[in-house]
């Protein structure tokens, strides 16, 4: 499946990355709309996966700067990587660490030398296969249970 990964640019771009999330969280997840949708979506980086036919595959986010020091416990250089979300027809293709990675560069390219997330549980397997270390404890999230993990890049 050719897909190409960039930073959403522009309203069509985002609005693409809304139904990615709407789909996987709202929708497949049942995550409350007004928690998925929050203050920081204007400032952050968003990535967008988008097939040969431009349709949108997958998501997600970068915040970093004075927003990420505040979500990160003030740790210098830290990046957050958030709300990845891969449509269910293209999972096990590989997209999901594609996306992983290019959120990394782009928090690389803003001066990250590390990076943190706040993983499902389910999905802990996934992030430790790209050298992602949980660390503290299980903890809820919008009704799911989470870990923080984080990668020094």
């Amino acid at each position: 499946m050719p897909v190409s990964v960039r930073v959403a640019e522009g309203e069509a771009d985002l609005a693409l990355v809304r139904e990615v999330r709407r789909e996987v969280f709202i929708v497949e997840q049942n995550v409350p709309e007004e928690l998925e949708y929050d203050e920081y979506d204007g400032t952050s980086v968003h990535l967008l996966a988008v097939g040969a036919d431009g349709a949108a595959l997958g998501t997600g986010r970068l915040i970093f700067g004075e927003h990420a020091l505040k979500l990160t416990g003030g740790v210098e250089g830290r990046v957050l990587l958030g709300r990845l979300a891969v449509l269910a027809a293209a999972r096990g293709t590989g997209l999901g660490a594609g996306l992983v990675r290019a959120i990394e560069a782009a928090g690389l390219e803003r001066g990250a030398v590390e990076v943190e997330l706040h993983a499902q549980v389910q999905a802990l397997g996934f992030y430790e296969r790209l050298g992602y270390v949980a660390e503290g404890p299980v903890y809820d999230d919008a009704g799911i249970p989470h870990r923080t993990m984080t990668r020094v890049l």
